[in-house]
């Protein structure tokens, strides 16, 4: 990847096959779960369905990076604020829709390569599972930025 987009972890277009396939559990918050375009993996997803509704059959890009920042990592408090009003430069997030921040709590190892990489988001919870090499930039206990678009 360019050295602008250093701080990229993952990124890939998803197609959702299911909402709330096991039932619904809050009024606010939706599961979805999704398979990717190019890489071949599968997503579990927790998130908030007032703030961002998304359907059965739609497509949505799913990117994981580190910072927000546009000139790599950075621990810049004003890059990493997606918050509406609150940051005078541009950052990543101004080309997407949805944000969450969250922690990378689990890593699981399967046979053949195969990993399953889960992300806490102030208890929105994330589940991506695929080829080890797609994932390997990803660290247990690191805090990485969730952003989706259509």
């Amino acid at each position: 990847m360019a050295s602008r987009d250093s701080n990229i972890l993952f990124d890939d277009i998803f197609t959702i096959n299911g909402i709330d396939t096991e039932g619904k559990r809050f009024d606010r918050v939706s599961r979805l779960t999704a398979k990717s375009s190019n890489f071949d993996m599968t997503l579990s997803l927790d998130y908030n369905v007032e703030l961002y509704p998304l359907y059965k059959g739609e497509a949505v890009t799913v990117t994981l990076a580190s910072s927000l920042s546009l000139g790599g990592i950075t621990q810049d408090e004003e890059a990493n604020t997606w918050r509406p009003g609150a940051k005078k430069t541009k950052a990543l997030d101004d080309d997407y829709d949805y944000v969450m921040h969250g922690r990378v709590y689990k890593f699981d190892e399967a046979a053949e390569g195969k990993v399953t990489v889960y992300v806490s988001f102030g208890g929105l919870l994330m589940a991506l599972a695929g080829s080890f090499r797609h994932l390997q930039n990803i660290v247990i206990g690191e805090n990485i930025f969730l952003l989706m678009r259509r």
